[in-house]
């Protein structure tokens, strides 16, 4: 796991998806954690992980 402008990886250890309660992947292209479990990736913005399954995306999704 690599480290992303402004996102502590720490953080990442600590964090977990709120749908699937499992870990998560950092996805440095596109800003995201993603949930392989769940089947969803959930938006980093200004360096801060939104972890709303509202404002996620499925993993189908190309956006």
């Amino acid at each position: 796991m690599t480290e992303g402008p402004g996102f502590d990886r720490h953080m990442l250890e600590a964090l977990i998806c709120p749908e699937s309660h499992g870990t998560l992947d950092y996805d440095p292209d596109r800003q995201e954690l993603v949930s392989k479990t769940a089947n969803l990736a959930y938006p980093i913005r200004d360096g801060i992980p939104v972890m709303l399954v509202s404002e996620a995306r499925t993993l189908d999704d190309p956006a």
